[in-house]
């Protein structure tokens, strides 16, 4: 007769080796992020956008839309926080949703 400790060992090292074994499928399984949501999405170029294209991603109105254009070209669409054109916080709700494209 095994205690209940050694039960729940047993358990452990069983759900362990089924876990061990499993690794490999979650390679081929798609990967849950933001990220893969916005690769759905047509990603809106900073360098070559319209004021009106700007203006549909979250936090960017009138005045950001402007400062954006006029600060062009971007190497890298985080310039938009390193020049001080809009916020971080704003910047991480579209960071998914633009792009900087070079010519």
């Amino acid at each position: 007769m095994h205690t209940q400790r050694e039960q729940w060992v047993g358990a452990l090292g069983l759900a362990f080796m089924l876990l061990i074994m499993m690794t490999p499928l979650f390679s081929i399984l798609p990967q849950a992020s933001v990220a893969y949501a916005a690769d759905k999405e047509e990603l809106i170029d900073i360098n070559s956008a319209t004021a009106d294209q700007l203006k549909t991603l979250k936090g960017v109105g009138d005045a950001i839309s402007e400062k954006i254009i006029k600060g062009r070209p971007y190497a890298k669409k985080d310039e938009l926080v390193q020049r001080q054109i809009m916020p971080r916080a704003a910047y991480e709700q579209i960071k998914y949703k633009i792009i900087a494209k070079q010519k």
